[in-house]
């Protein structure tokens, strides 16, 4: 019999807590194993071999590097990622190790159309990671993280940092690809009975693309900051707009706000939405909201992402939160919006529908 059978059960139970407490600990090495397999390209130079499992010295191989991959640090990487189930690893005839892809992985293709591989960089970026070491003295007195940090708020080193600007777009362009499949498909109908759309603080317009794509007789407006539609690309269907969503919005049968409103706080939300019930009409109009919508008791899929992002909030953004039905209820009522539907969808946000009759 081992030695753990000689305890008695609180001992066991103190043992399995110091275990798992040791696991949140290290938590950060995870993910900064998989930020290092993706700036290394590891799931794209597997892929690349049309479906084979490849050896470590096949994957070194593809690493663009000055100098020779230290073999010994790549096989110690790829056995942690293989215990993590990112890889997969199998034994030859030849006796060689051969690794491949699982299903985590291949959201890790760079040239993959839904991959979440520019938002992980974009996550684990140094100033992006940087404000958490705040949190605590946030808690204590309040304030930004992201500006204690950093001395600005991130919309505002975003405009100013061209590095930061790109890696923030192409993060969010990334997430807004693999969400915005599920919104259209759920909510086609909700799409089919607008003629225009503006997305208000539409990134670099990928959403509205998606849209217009699957709606092309919707006519588009991407509308954001002036520094992030510089960035923008060209769509068919789709004007770019700069501007302020706090001072006014363009005109059309409906708003479209993805990941806006858990930005901010309270009070700014119900600035940003009575400037969306001017920009629409009264009796048709609607306003549709992606975003999170908390169950305090939720075990479904994504629930836990969004007490996630709650936190992210707090650290990155001036007032950001995810939000309860109860939350969103007296939010929209406040800014003109009696009635709304929750549409739930296969990722963390839900669609909200708001009306303003």
């Amino acid at each position: 019999m081992g030695e753990i059978d000689s305890i008695n059960e609180e001992e066991i139970i103190m043992l399995q807590a110091q275990a798992q407490i040791s696991k949140y600990m290290f938590a950060f090495v995870d993910s900064m194993a998989i930020k290092c397999a993706v700036e290394l390209r590891i799931a794209d130079t597997i892929h690349s071999y049309n479906g084979q499992k490849i050896t470590l010295s096949q994957i070194a191989t593809n690493i663009h590097s000055s100098s020779s991959p230290h073999m010994d640090y790549l096989f110690r990487l790829m056995r942690l990622l293989v215990r993590r189930k990112i890889f997969t690893a199998s034994t030859s005839q030849d006796g060689d190790t051969l690794y491949g892809l699982t299903p985590i992985s291949r959201w890790l293709l760079h040239d993959s159309e839904l991959s979440v591989a520019p938002m992980f960089l974009l996550q684990t970026n140094p100033i992006i990671m940087s404000p958490w070491h705040w949190f605590s003295n946030c808690i204590k007195e309040g304030g930004i993280a992201f500006k204690k940090a950093h001395g600005c708020e991130i919309f505002e080193m975003a405009s100013k940092d061209d590095e930061l600007n790109n890696n923030f777009n192409n993060g969010m362009n990334s997430m807004t690809k693999c969400i915005m499949r599920e919104v259209i498909k759920v909510y086609k109908d909700g799409f089919n009975s607008i003629t225009s759309l503006v997305d208000v603080g539409g990134g670099i317009g990928a959403a509205m693309f998606e849209i217009v794509k699957a709606y092309p007789h919707i006519k588009g407006i991407n509308f954001d900051l002036p520094h992030v539609v510089l960035r923008a690309q060209k769509f068919e269907g789709v004007d770019h707009v700069e501007g302020d969503m706090f001072e006014v919005i363009p005109h059309a049968d409906a708003v479209f706000l993805k990941w806006v409103l858990h930005d901010w706080g309270d009070e700014d939300c119900v600035k940003i939405l009575k400037n969306c019930r001017k920009a629409i009409p009264i009796k048709t109009g609607k306003v549709i909201i992606v975003d999170a919508v908390l169950k305090l008791e939720g075990e479904g899929l994504f629930d836990d992402v969004g007490f996630i992002m709650d936190l992210v909030m707090i650290v990155h953004t001036s007032g950001g939160k995810e939000r309860t039905e109860d939350k969103w209820n007296k939010l929209l009522k406040e800014a003109g919006f009696p009635r709304y539907n929750i549409i739930e969808i296969s990722a963390w946000p839900s669609i909200i529908v708001a009306y303003p009759q």
